[in-house]
């Protein structure tokens, strides 16, 4: 298993690394900071002087090169816009981001596994029809939309729950339904799917023939195999998660790392931007790291590959 676990960290290490270098080219194409700062009466020693403290008088080699060791030891440069340290901004955001991912995960998970189980427990029946119509809606509907409406409902018609902002603590619930529906449908579907195979399964047959309890056939031996599919699924949920949540937080005025890039997309703020996308690929890419590890526990077969 070490081997296992040495070759995903490299391989974590190259995805870092390759992800760095897309991100310094697209911030660079997302345009020149230097027009918004300067206007039509500035001159030709004020462009030379902004160029200069931007670092943007040497080659792109020298600049990626300045930006990948800084990066390295967790700084990020200075935000063009409100002139402070990139990591001080995103250290404002980032908890705000992650509260959200992980109540959106901790949604999906909670509602999708067991609706799954049950789907595939009852096939066939009106349970298992409601299951099908949920994952259908849930990875038909797009986020701003569920989002618009869950907002005209709970916030403003019935006045159940926050509409935006983070303020109270309730205002967490209709950000996290929005962005974990999804992925409550495709965790629905895949628990499923697992079920099934797994409830077909010769061991399974055995267990009920030596007259094991249905429940325990069910949520023990059934169940923790057809988790190994859904364990690998929720590495990649928990970094879309948290990565992905950009539309949501712009609907809901989350503060968070998602608004935050579009807030520096728009200002041309590129060391900011590249700060903002390089934690979310360093959280992506810890997600999986950390799925593979319980992967690797709880399949042994894995920890001799």
């Amino acid at each position: 298993m070490q081997r296992f676990l040495v070759r995903r960290f490299f391989i974590s290490i190259i995805t870092l690394l390759v992800v760095s270098v897309v991100i310094f080219a697209m911030s660079r194409a997302s345009g020149d900071p230097r027009h918004i700062f300067l206007d039509d009466y500035s001159t030709q020693e004020d462009w030379d002087r902004l160029t200069v403290s931007l670092g943007l008088d040497k080659p792109y080699y020298q600049q990626y090169g300045i930006f990948l060791t800084d990066a390295m030891q967790g700084n990020f440069g200075i935000s063009i816009k409100e002139k402070r340290p990139v990591v001080d901004i995103i250290g404002e955001r980032v908890v705000a981001t992650i509260q959200l991912g992980g109540a959106a995960f901790l949604f999906s998970i909670g509602l999708g596994l067991p609706l799954g189980v049950l789907s595939a427990v009852k096939r066939g029946s009106l349970l298992d029809a409601a299951g099908k119509l949920v994952a259908l809606v849930g990875q038909s509907a797009p986020n701003f939309w569920l989002g618009i409406m869950l907002m005209f409902f709970f916030a403003v018609n019935l006045g159940w729950l926050p509409a935006y902002g983070r303020q109270e603590k309730l205002s967490i619930i209709l950000p996290a339904v929005t962005l974990g529906w999804y992925y409550v449908a495709a965790n629905l579907r895949l628990i499923r799917s697992s079920m099934l195979d797994a409830l077909d399964s010769e061991y399974i047959k055995l267990a009920r023939a030596k007259g094991v309890k249905p429940a325990v056939v069910i949520w023990k031996h059934a169940l923790r195999n057809a988790l190994v599919p859904a364990l690998t699924f929720a590495g990649v949920t928990l970094g879309a998660l948290v990565t992905g949540s950009l539309v949501v937080e712009t609907v809901f005025a989350w503060p968070g790392l998602g608004q935050l890039a579009v807030q520096a997309l728009f200002a041309a703020d590129y060391p900011l931007l590249q700060g903002v996308v390089m934690v979310f690929t360093m959280l992506y890419v810890a997600a999986a790291l950390g799925v593979d590890v319980l992967y690797a526990y709880i399949d042994p077969r894995i920890r001799y590959t």
